[in-house]
């Protein structure tokens, strides 16, 4: 069986917020140069899954795919560290720069180069832009299909099985391979990468790629234009309740909260 995981490399979601700033006139976001990058948390999860799915059917292998224009070895082999075999990175500041559908597009002509698979694995949303829908396009241009928001994934002969949480419970759905799976978070902890696994992850040479190696790539236009781009107005409005003492503060509180039909 071959699994491929799509991993995305992110500004680190943990610093601080003043490490991020709008321009608004380029409508984008712009990260200190100080912040690290890391690996989207979801396709942690995403290359878990695939992981798991190694544990137990034999001659499985995980190779994982990732889109960028600036990629940090040591942060994109974490899934190599794990316990995937091959990395292939497309490495283009304006593919990687696209909205979701020209990523989309990118990343099924790499999976068409990379050649079969049984299985295609990416987190339910990015850290960065959270719109989950770039696995789903790619299904799409792939012509398979597609399950989304996975919590437990396991092989049901030539299917694939996942459980994915709805408003009334788990929902149990399977698909014949190959498909595309989205997982989420409440799937379980990742496990860790070890020192042998990071020993070996360094051992392994990328394949790179830049966008004229993608012979099948159909589109690289975006769909969406970005209409504008800015921060919420943070306001409020505390009007302090005093008496002449907590008893009498208490009983103006409660007074006033029953004229604003609050209590």
């Amino acid at each position: 069986m071959h699994i491929i995981v799509t991993v995305k490399q992110v500004p680190d979601p943990e610093a601080p917020q003043s490490s991020f700033t709008v321009d608004r006139a380029a409508k984008k976001v712009v990260v200190a140069s100080s912040v690290p990058s890391t690996v989207s948390d979801m396709d942690v999860y995403a290359t878990e899954a695939a992981l798991l799915v190694k544990d137990v059917v034999p001659d499985t292998t995980v190779s994982v795919l990732s889109l960028g224009d600036s990629h940090v070895m040591d942060v994109v082999k974490r899934p190599l560290a794990m316990g995937a075999d091959a990395l292939y990175l497309v490495q283009d500041a304006e593919l990687a720069g696209g909205d979701a559908m020209a990523i989309a597009h990118a990343l099924a002509a790499a999976i068409r180069k990379i050649g079969p698979f049984d299985l295609i694995m990416a987190g339910r949303q990015s850290a960065d832009l959270d719109q989950g829908i770039v696995a789903t396009g790619v299904a799409m241009l792939l012509g398979v299909p597609v399950m989304t928001n996975a919590v437990r994934v396991a092989m049901n002969g030539d299917a694939i099985q996942i459980d994915r949480i709805v408003d009334d419970g788990i929902d149990t759905i399977e698909a014949k391979l190959p498909a595309v799976v989205t997982v989420s978070n409440e799937l379980g902890q990742p496990r860790y990468a070890t020192m042998r696994g990071i020993m070996a992850a360094r051992r392994v040479d990328p394949t790179v790629w830049s966008r004229a190696d993608l012979e099948t790539l159909e589109s690289s236009e975006a769909l969406t234009t970005p209409v504008d781009l800015f921060e919420p107005e943070k306001s409020s409005n505390v009007e302090i309740i005093e008496g002449e003492n907590a008893a009498d503060a208490g009983r103006l509180l409660a007074q006033r909260l029953r004229t604003e039909r609050l209590i």
